[in-house]
């Protein structure tokens, strides 16, 4: 088993920003990626970052590009999400997950951090 624990979250003013963290524990082994999604109140669980260990490849939802940054250590079992220029619309709860393979779906997901940005 793999447990994700998320943290960072917060309330914040529109325009500011906040880092999210997430730290995998447990019988770890190096991921293929490690995903942010986020959910909103009445609304689907989309995808807005991730990232591809092998070649650093990174990608971003078009609501966030430009505004978001996903980093982190493969080897650390780490993935951070760095959130600038925050609108109220960015308000959900945010999850991390991980993915060990290419043809693997997300096998493990963390609790979700709340982030809530105020107009």
């Amino acid at each position: 088993q793999v447990q994700l624990v998320e943290s960072g979250g917060g309330l914040v003013q529109t325009g500011g920003s906040l880092r999210l963290s997430c730290a995998a524990s447990g019988r770890t082994r190096s991921s293929y990626a490690m995903d942010w999604f986020r959910q909103a109140p009445g609304k689907e669980r989309e995808f807005v970052a991730g990232v591809r260990w092998s070649g650093g490849r990174t990608m971003y939802a078009d609501s966030v590009r430009g505004r978001f940054t996903i980093s982190g250590d493969n080897a650390k079992n780490t993935v951070y999400l760095q959130m600038n220029s925050l609108k109220p619309e960015d308000t959900a709860v945010y999850y991390c997950a991980w993915k060990s393979g290419i043809y693997t779906g997300y096998e493990y997901w963390g609790q979700g951090t709340q982030v809530t940005v105020s107009s």
